[in-house]
């Protein structure tokens, strides 16, 4: 009885630290984050949904929208995309000629996404942002998403250890105590992380809706609030709750 009891004790704890570590990510990756006048002046950007630092992939459909803000217009992009593979799964990728120096802000609207392991859809609406050819005016321009994390440290340009800060957005409105999941982007699985709790970190944002991180190695380091949507979805004729995720990608870049 009691090594019954101690098998059912371990598989529980087992799928506890299982699901902790299984943070869904929004990704949208490009291949250069500051674009320099002698750099290639095409970037290409990857669009996927993933754990990133387990390195496994999701199914993403085609997103809903995809699109890139600059000069404080929006340039839909979604006719640019075309099917690639990433980790495994259905991804998406696009090329992006830069023509003039600005603050390119890249950002996709998925499909809801069905997790059967929590009953519920989600939306993860996710950004990133590119500097060109000098100008950095801009950086800090809310764009409009239903929920977003509008960066109040520039998204760009960070040595790996320094401070990223940002504010949790959801409607336009600062949210309170927002939580927010952390993950690397481990390509290549060049990290092991020494316990499961450490695969997605979490923080809280403050009374403002504010959070600070500081990564601790150089790469891609992805930041999500997690929000309740105010509307529900269909699923097999019944109602389910929908996860809203505000993503942004952040590149940070060793000291050398």
């Amino acid at each position: 009885m009691r090594k019954h009891f101690f098998i059912a004790v371990t598989l529980v704890m087992i799928l506890i630290l299982a699901k902790a570590s299984l943070a869904h990510f929004g990704m949208l990756i490009p291949s250069d984050s500051m674009v320099m006048q002698n750099d290639k002046r095409t970037i290409n950007i990857t669009l996927s949904f993933s754990h990133p630092f387990e390195m496994v992939g999701m199914e993403l459909a085609k997103p809903k929208t995809f699109k890139v803000f600059t000069g404080g217009k929006r340039q839909d992009l979604l006719g640019s995309l075309k099917a690639t593979r990433v980790m495994g799964h259905n991804g998406w990728k696009a090329a992006y000629p830069l023509k003039r120096p600005g603050v390119y802000v890249f950002f996709m609207e998925p499909q809801p996404y069905w997790e059967p392991a929590e009953d519920l859809f989600i939306v993860h609406f996710t950004k990133t942002v590119v500097t060109a050819f000098g100008d950095d005016e801009g950086w800090d321009a809310e764009i409009g998403l239903k929920t977003e994390i509008v960066p109040l440290s520039k998204p760009f340009g960070l040595y790996a250890g320094n401070v990223f800060q940002g504010i949790v957005k959801l409607d336009g409105k600062p949210v309170p105590s927002a939580e927010v999941e952390v993950e690397y982007y481990n390509t290549g699985k060049k990290y092991t992380a020494p316990a499961a709790y450490m695969i997605t970190q979490t923080i809280k944002a403050d009374g403002n809706g504010v959070f600070t991180y500081a990564a601790p190695v150089a790469g891609w380091w992805g930041f999500a609030a997690l929000n309740p949507a105010d509307f529900k979805l269909k699923h097999n004729g019944k109602d389910k709750d929908v996860e809203l995720g505000a993503v942004i990608w952040v590149q940070f870049h060793n000291w050398k």
